[in-house]
Order: C-alpha cells, then structure tokens, then sequence
C-alpha cells in the first residue's frame, strides 16, 4: 500500500472517531437539557430576576416591578397577588416575566413585599409561590427661597438637609418633573422659562410666544408638556395678549409653544390643571365659563360657570361654584355638591383630594367676624374627620399640598403675616414664608423655609 493510501486511510479513521465524541457531547448536553428542563417542570416556575426602580416609585404613580422566571407563564390574576403592606396595583403576564404596575406612588422609607402565589407554567406541572421585597429610599423634593442677595432652588428631604441646585437674581415660580426643573425667571419685567436636569444643570430656555410674563406654571404628572399663562409686556388698553394660556415641552426647549382656547369664549384664562392620565385640559376663563378643553383638537366641553378649580385626582374635579364646593366627574360631566362638614368645624377653603376617595381640607371656624385660626382636616367618604394640623389664627395659610403617595400634607405659611411685608415680585408673597410638613396622623415632620415645594401643582395663591 503506498504512503499516500495509508495516509488517507489514517484520517478517515480519525474523523470518524471525532465525529463520534461530537454525538457524544451533543447527547450528553441533551441529557443534561432534558433533565434541566424536567427539574424546572416538576419545581415549578422560579424566579431568575426582578427589575424595579424604587425611586421612581415613590415620586410618581405607575412604577412597575417585573419579575422574569425559568417558564413561560399562565396568566396570573391580581386575586394571586399579596402586596405587604397593602397599596393598589394591577398586573400584567407576558412570556416568562410578571409585572406588577402600582397605581399610585408608595410610602418612603418602607419595605414593600410581593408574593405571587399558585405561579403556573404554560407546560403544566406544579405551581410555584414567589416572594420579593424591596425598600423604597427617603422622600426629597425642593423648595424656593426668595432673598435679596440672589433667590435659590433648594433640593430637601424631610430629615431637613437642603441643597442648593439652581440659582438666579429673580425666580418667579418653578415645578419639577421626573427629569427636570422648569424655572420662571423675570430679567428688566421680562419672563423666560429655563429648563434644566433634576441637579440644576445643562440649563436651557424654553421658547416662549413672544417678551412678556410667565404666570401659573404647572406641568403635567407624567411625561414632558409644561403649561402657563402668557401676558404681553406691552399690553395696553388698546391691545395685546393678555392670560393666554400656552403648553410646550421640556423635551424639545426650542418648539415653539402651543395656544390652548375655547372658541368663542373669553381667551383670558383665570386658572386651569392638567387632567392626569389624558389630553385634556380643565380652563377657567375670565367670564367665569369652564371648560374641558382637548390640546388633540376634540370639540371643547362645557361645565357651567365656577369661581374655581380646587384640585383634580383621576377624572375627579373639586371645583368652586358660586353656591358652593361641587365634585364633577369630567368623565361623565355629572355633578354633585361637596359632602359637608359639621358647622362648628368652620367655613370650607381648600379641598384636596385622596387617592382613597378622603379630602384634605381647610376648615376655618369664627367667632363673629374674626376667624379662629384654619384646621387641616381629613374628610374620609363616610364624612369622619381628624385633624391633621392646625394654623394659628396670626400666622396666613397660603396653600396646602399633599405628597405624590398621600402619606404628608404640606403647609405653606407667612408667620405673622400682619407684620409679614410682601416683596415686589409679579407674584408678590410674604418676605418671610416657611413650609411645615406634617404626617396624616398629625405629627409634624419638619419645618422648611421657602415655599414652592415640589408636591404643590401651582404656586400660592394670595
């Protein structure tokens, strides 16, 4: 046999011994596959991750925790879900991942846990229950303080640090969103609007409708659309724009902003809010009309007339009729009176709204002509109240807010306010101003100068 014969010989043999020990790998991690996967089966699904962002949370509603497992999963129903402690939510299935989306924000500072009970493999086999915890961190927001050398925006937490993060000669008003602060400043009686990050930062102006005054600053609960209203610099008697009411967005400075209107009626706008989760708009005009007014276009809807808008929670209004607090369901436009307190707990102001269907209000009671101080008072749906705190009768409540997840009540307050001179701003406020916090349960928290706190969807109103 010659050299080259016995040499082609010699790798047949070899390739067929390596294709041999090939089959034999391949089966064997088949093997181990299939008796991973029976394993798998017969334990049930598990838990192989868990994304959550517990910041997020607490600051706003509609934060998700997903949990992805080793099986593609049967629909889990909310009845299988225990959240601890409690807090409202719903859930979705898809694949081999569960998300549980909460309704509104969480408490700061507690542990939430989650068990899903009888998890269940679209293959079959035995059911599973998972359980996951996580902590939410401290609760921050920010403050405005106004002062001659120069006003500033402060980031706070309730163990009282501050921060100092944006600074300018002259600060109007600010909101802050997830991602940004909206600032209104006033440089020679002209507005502009700076939009920066969270820490004050990559300062940019937002485009506004032409030189005028930025009035009643809001921003919407999610996503970037801000709202004001717009007042030419040189109005006159014989004309300009005067309280029209424009959106813009934070994501794109540059657009120009848009004119939201009723057709036919009084443009001026005397107050309005964002209606959370749509694209709607709620507007009281200077003729007393309200309106529901869609930035998509849709035909404008009608409310009747109203002094006006106390607060919004879902498609809920608490609105200021002449003849009293009315509750309107913007949904359905049907209407019916604020449930009432007792008289001797004094004349209704504010009326906040709870996400568990409670009120938050302001109840001032007197003795003749002069007033007894306000209580902050927790109207729950069955009309029991608590006190929640309670404002000296020398001291002036200028605005009361609540925390995104309802656990504090935020009050802002000129001590004194007899001796408590106004500045000379184009919303003009007490030199002096404080916000106090307080729990529900009517222990006080902390005690921050300024005003503005971030909970708040408007500034003070004088």
């Amino acid at each position: 046999m010659s050299s080259d014969s016995r040499r082609a010989q010699r790798q047949r043999r070899q390739a067929r011994g390596f294709s041999v020990r090939v089959i034999a790998v391949v089966a064997v991690l088949a093997l181990v596959a299939l008796a991973a996967g029976v394993i798998t089966t017969l334990q049930g699904p598990r838990v192989t991750s868990v994304q959550a962002d517990a910041t997020a949370a607490v600051g706003s509603p509609g934060s998700r925790v997903i949990f992805e497992t080793t099986q593609s999963l049967q629909k889990v129903d909310a009845a299988q879900v225990t959240i601890t402690p409690t807090a409202p939510f719903s859930v979705d299935t898809s694949g081999r991942s569960v998300g549980i989306r909460f309704t509104d924000p969480l408490w700061d500072e507690t542990t939430y846990t989650i068990r899903i009970d009888r998890l269940a493999g679209l293959g079959g086999g035995p059911a599973s229950t998972v359980e996951e915890s996580f902590a939410t961190p401290k609760l921050h927001s920010y403050v405005l303080q106004r002062s001659e050398g120069g006003d500033k925006i402060y980031r706070v937490d309730l163990d009282g640090n501050t921060e100092p993060v944006f600074e300018h000669e002259h600060i109007e008003d600010f909101r802050a969103t997830a991602a940004h602060l909206v600032v209104s400043t006033l440089e020679d009686g002209v507005s502009h609007l700076i939009v920066t990050r969270t820490d004050g930062s990559h300062p940019q102006e937002l485009a506004l409708p032409g030189e005028g005054v930025v009035t009643n600053l809001q921003s919407a609960e999610r996503g970037n659309t801000i709202g004001y209203t717009f007042t030419d610099a040189d109005i006159s008697a014989s004309g300009g724009r005067e309280s029209l009411l424009f959106t813009g967005s934070t994501a794109d400075p540059g657009a120009g902003p848009a004119e939201i209107s009723v057709t036919g009626a009084d443009k001026r706008v005397e107050d309005w809010r964002f209606v959370p989760g749509t694209d709607t708009i709620l507007m009281l005009t200077f003729d007393g009309a309200l309106s529901l007014v869609s930035s998509a276009g849709a035909p404008p809807v009608e409310l009747g007339n109203a002094i006006g808008i106390d607060d919004i929670a879902g498609t809920t209004a608490y609105i200021e009729r002449v003849d009293g607090p009315a509750i309107v369901d913007l949904a359905s436009a049907k209407e019916n009176p604020l449930p009432p307190t007792a008289g001797e707990l004094g004349q209704t102001g504010s009326v906040l709204a709870m996400s568990d269907g409670s009120t938050l209000r302001a109840l001032t009671p007197f003795d003749g002509l002069n007033p007894l101080g306000t209580n902050i008072m927790r109207v729950d749906a069955d009309g029991k109240t608590s006190v929640v705190a309670k404002v000296d009768p020398a001291d002036g409540l200028l605005q009361t807010c609540v925390s995104p997840s309802g656990r504090y009540a935020a009050l802002v307050i000129a001590p004194n306010v007899v001796d408590n001179p106004y500045d000379g701003y184009t919303l003009p406020l007490p030199t002096t101003l404080e916000t106090r916090i307080y729990a529900l349960d009517g222990t006080q928290v902390t005690v921050m100068e300024g005003f503005d706190v971030a909970w708040c969807r408007k500034a003070p109103s004088l």
